[in-house]
Formats: C-alpha cells, structure tokens, sequence
C-alpha cells in the first residue's frame, strides 16, 4: 500500500518507494536466510516431539537476527543516497529514495526481531499468532505513512520519507507488542530468557540458512542489475514495474503461505519420521498453491487496466502497468510451483538446491534476456516478459529435485530428540 499513498505524489514519488522497498527487500532477504534454516530446524524437532531444542533454536536464531539487523541498520543511515544512485534514477528521485532507505533503515532490528519470532511459531503450526500480529501491523502501516505523508492535523508532511518513518513506527510499536507477549509465556515456543548463545545451534542455523542467504542475496542483487536495465525505458516504466508488484503481491502472498505450510509440515513429518507423508505434503501444497493463485491471476487480468487507474492516473504508466499484470498472471502456476515445492525442500533442510534453481532462473531467464532485449532496443513489454522464462526454468528444476526425493536426507540422519528431553517424552 505505500505505493498506493505515493502515487498522488507524482511517478517520481512511485519510482523511489519502489526503489526503497527493493534495498529493504535485500535486508529481509538475509534475514531469510536465517528464517529459512529456523523453519527447517524447529519443525523437525516439533515433529519429535523436542521442544526444549525448538526453544533452543528460536532463541538462537533470535540472537542471530539482532545481530544482522544492527549491522546492515549501518550503510543504510551512513550511505542511503550512494545505495539509491545504483538504481540509475533521475535526481530527484534518487533523493527521494535515499530519504525512504534512510527512515525505513532505522527500523530494521524491531523487522529482523517480528521476521524470526513469527517463523518460528509458524514452525511449531502456530500461523494464526503470527498473522494477527501481521494484520495490526499492515493496518497501522498504511495510517501512521498516510498521516506523515501528507501531514494530516498537527503533523509535517515529510512526503516518501513519511511513508517509510509511519510504516517502520507502526513495526516497531507492534513488534514491542509481540516481543511482550513472547516474553510472558503466552505462546506454545517460550522464550529461554538466557543472556548466553549456544554455538553449536548458531553453527548449525548459519550452516542451514547460509545458501538461502547467498539465494536471497542473488535474487535482490538480480533485481538491482534488472531495475538498471529497465531505469533505461524512462520512470514510467519503472514506476509501472513497481505498481504491478505491489498490486499481485496479493496472489504472491498466499503463494507465499503455502509455501511455509509446506516447509512446516514437511519438516514436522520428517522429525515424526513419516517420510512418505512428508512427500505427499508438499505436493499436496503445490496444488492447492496454484488453484488459489491461478484463481487470482484471472482477476487481476479480468480487472488489470481498473486495477491500474485506480493506483496512478498517468495515462502511459497506466497502459504500461496493465500489460505488466497480463505478464505476471501468466506466470502465476510458475511461481506457485517455485514458492511451494521450493519450500518444502528447504523445510527438509535442502538449501543448495533451491539456491542453484535460482541462481540459473535469474541469470539464464532473467538478466541476459533482458540484457539482450534492451540492447537490441526491444520494448519495454520484452523486458516484462523475462518473468516467464526466469519462473519456468525455476519451476523446471525444483520440481526435478522434489521428484528426486534426494532432499529426504538433507539433515543429518542422527537429527532427533536432544538430550535433554526425557526418555518418556521421547516415546510419546
């Protein structure tokens, strides 16, 4: 929605939320990382019936994320305009960004913090915490940057810099909230309350989680080389890029929540020691991920140029956004296939593969066609159209490794109950 709010600003005011929102998206991708390994581990030790490693691990994690987020909080507040001159965006819309990178940044320890305890709980089966926490958030997101976008009442109006302080105060006043409800017990994964780190865990989270961050890394880094390509067809092409995502992200999210009930259960039947179950989850993931999203994908095309004028009404940017969304929706069984079994062999712990899948879908279907397209001074339609091929090769190879079933023995095999729970436990 903050793209929504901006849009009566002017397109330069679209082109550098979306710029913003693509930096921040490379923070949360390394936060992903660790989310991804947190997932696969505390659902296997749920699945076993071990709770104090579950604990174990999401309070690791926990630790890990702080970590990461006060480092990467530093360029972001030191270098935010040299960060934003990458995209190749007029002046003042590179300001503009560096303003949204800047306020946005400061908020990125209260992101890295709501990012692990939500995957954590969402590990355990617990995904209806996670998304009331999500909902007050989203809702207190678009009021608190409407009101300092436009300076509602006794307010300023600080503009795009005001959409990134509101959305970034309302996440943090309800991280606090989560944190506190955490902290006092109220949910099934109790906090450990402990000032020490277990390393043995941290080497084994950062083992898992490390090839999803460097897969996330890539994904972000593509995006930034991919927005200088299209920088080059003009703002309005860029601006329309990024009101098209922000209006599927709809269909993607639930994509996306497939794809963790995947890594969940599929993680869960591993540490149950049903591997058979655990084969047909993900698959049973899939089709019910590409049902919902081929349903949206319908919509959005049915209503895409309303859809498009309700967000901007500059004429060139609306035709431009328009055919953006006929692109996207085709490619939305693509994505779902990617999202979910993609998921799932991460929730087994098999984080290599996905990180190749897309390293070749990014590098083989997206830059070099679109690298090629625009030198060949092709449309700017090509260049949106390169979302196909980099989802079809993605969807092609994932779908080869879970048909495999190598991922089954990505852990360890001697991956179970901890010491630490009882032999009575153990049995149960």
């Amino acid at each position: 929605m903050h793209i929504k709010i901006v849009a009566g600003l002017g397109t330069s005011a679209v082109a550098a939320v979306t710029t913003g929102h693509r930096v921040f998206f490379l923070i949360q991708a390394i936060m992903m990382g660790i989310s991804v390994a947190t997932t696969a581990l505390v659902a296997r030790s749920w699945g076993a019936r071990d709770i104090p490693r579950a604990e174990l691990t999401s309070w690791t994690s926990l630790a890990i994320a702080i970590g990461l987020g006060a480092a990467l909080t530093v360029p972001v507040m030191l270098i935010p305009e040299s960060i934003a001159g990458l995209f190749g965006l007029d002046e003042a819309t590179t300001r503009a960004a560096a303003s949204f990178i800047f306020w946005l940044g400061l908020f990125t320890v209260s992101t890295a913090v709501n990012i692990m305890l939500s995957t954590a709980l969402r590990a355990t089966g617990d995904v209806i915490t996670p998304l009331l926490f999500l909902v007050f958030s989203s809702g207190f997101n678009i009021l608190f940057g409407y009101l300092l976008a436009f300076g509602i009442g006794p307010l300023p109006r600080l503009g795009v810099a005001g959409v990134a302080l509101g959305g970034g105060s309302a996440g943090l006043l309800v991280t606090l909230c989560f944190v506190l409800f955490w902290w006092r017990g109220n949910f099934n994964l109790k906090p450990l309350k402990r000032r020490t780190v277990d390393w043995v865990t941290a080497r084994q989270i950062l083992s898992i989680g490390a090839p999803s961050m460097i897969e996330q890394g890539i994904i972000q880094l593509s995006f930034l080389l991919f927005f200088a390509i299209l920088a080059k067809y003009g703002t309005s092409a860029y601006a329309a890029y990024g009101i098209g995502i922000s209006l599927v992200s709809f269909s993607i999210v639930v994509g996306f929540g497939f794809g963790i009930a995947a890594a969940t259960v599929v993680g869960q039947q591993l540490g149950a020691g049903n591997r058979e179950m655990a084969v047909k989850s993900g698959w049973r993931g899939l089709r019910m991920a590409a049902g919902a999203m081929v349903c949206l994908s319908v919509l959005l095309a049915l209503f895409a140029r309303d859809l498009a004028e309700f967000m901007i009404d500059d004429p060139q940017v609306i035709q431009y956004t328009t055919i953006f969304i006929y692109m996207i929706a085709a490619s939305q069984p693509l994505m779902a296939c990617e999202m979910t079994l993609g998921s799932a062999l991460r929730g087994a712990g098999d984080t290599r593969f996905p990180l190749f899948a897309t390293f070749c879908g990014i590098l083989f279907g997206r830059l070099l066609p679109a690298w090629l397209f625009s030198y060949l001074e092709f449309s700017v339609y090509w260049i949106f159209a390169v979302m196909l091929s980099d989802y079809g090769i993605k969807a092609l190879l994932v779908t080869y490794r879970y048909r495999s079933l190598h991922w089954l023995d990505s852990l360890a095999p001697d991956f179970g109950p901890s010491k630490t729970v009882d032999s009575d436990k153990k049995n149960t």
